[in-house]
């Protein structure tokens, strides 16, 4: 598989002012009464949600509201019931409307598993790292299965690792690492595709605060730019304090954005 380099000479992209953000900004992924059932249970129900460049934008509500649902159909990880999640500059699918976006749905298995590995970052609670790798192996990884050849993402890893303060932590395996740099290595394994959306699902719920504050930290600062979003699920108000938008859901549905 031969892929054109991205990464090589490339300007890590300015985090925008918070204050600056509008309307104006290009949305990059769009939920249209979005719903979704399992069995009985309505998990989401008509949803409507716009995902703009530059933004953060956290999920709250109680447990079992459906938090992980939505994110889940947002990142094509499962398909909604009903309505739809539109990606702008999804590639070449041959489904895309006038505004160069494709409903998710539509899209075949592979070209949603494709679609997710290049264009989304996905940071969980536990980090879900190999610990038989080391810190630089699992940030290889997304490079890797693009196809790109090991010593770019050794190049790559190292560079991602050291923005977010890992510097010659490469070579550990996760076994040794805090929780708190587990988790960083969680971010830049997210963002070493240069991801368009990047997805984090109670990333500092397993911290204690000040660690959980560095990571957020990190996590913001990384995974907001120009041209990229970050979309974080969270129980915790300081979390949703600290991104440029909140959405409260409740019984599957979005009751309130701010």
């Amino acid at each position: 598989m031969s892929i054109r380099p991205r990464f090589a000479h490339r300007p890590v992209p300015a985090a925008p002012d918070p204050s600056t953000e509008s309307a104006e900004m290009p949305w990059l992924l769009r939920a249209e009464g979005a719903g979704k059932s399992f069995g009985r249970t309505r998990a989401l129900d008509d949803a409507d949600l716009t995902v703009r460049a530059g933004e953060a934008v956290a999920i709250m509500g109680p447990s079992g509201s459906g938090k992980s649902t939505l994110l889940h159909v947002l990142a094509g990880i499962i398909a909604p019931d009903e309505g739809r999640v539109l990606l702008r500059g999804a590639g070449s699918t041959g489904g895309e409307d006038s505004e160069g976006a494709a409903d998710l749905a539509s899209l075949g298995d592979d070209e949603r598993s494709s679609l997710r590995l290049r264009r989304f970052g996905f940071v969980f609670q536990q980090g879900l790292l190999l610990p038989e790798l080391t810190a630089s192996e699992n940030v290889e990884l997304p490079m890797l299965l693009l196809g790109y050849a090991r010593s770019e993402a050794r190049s790559r890893s190292a560079e991602v690792l050291g923005r977010l303060g890992l510097k010659g932590l490469g070579d550990r395996r996760i076994g040794r690492l805090s929780g708190g740099q587990a988790q960083r290595v969680a971010i830049a394994r997210a963002l070493i595709a240069e991801p368009s959306l990047v997805f984090a699902d109670e990333p500092t719920g397993a911290l204690d605060s000040s660690t959980a504050d560095e990571v957020l930290e990190a996590l913001l600062a990384a995974g907001r730019g120009a041209d990229r979003a970050l979309v974080i699920v969270t129980h915790d108000a300081r979390v949703a304090s600290r991104c440029d938008r909140t959405v409260r859901l409740r019984d599957g549905r979005i009751e309130a954005s701010r």
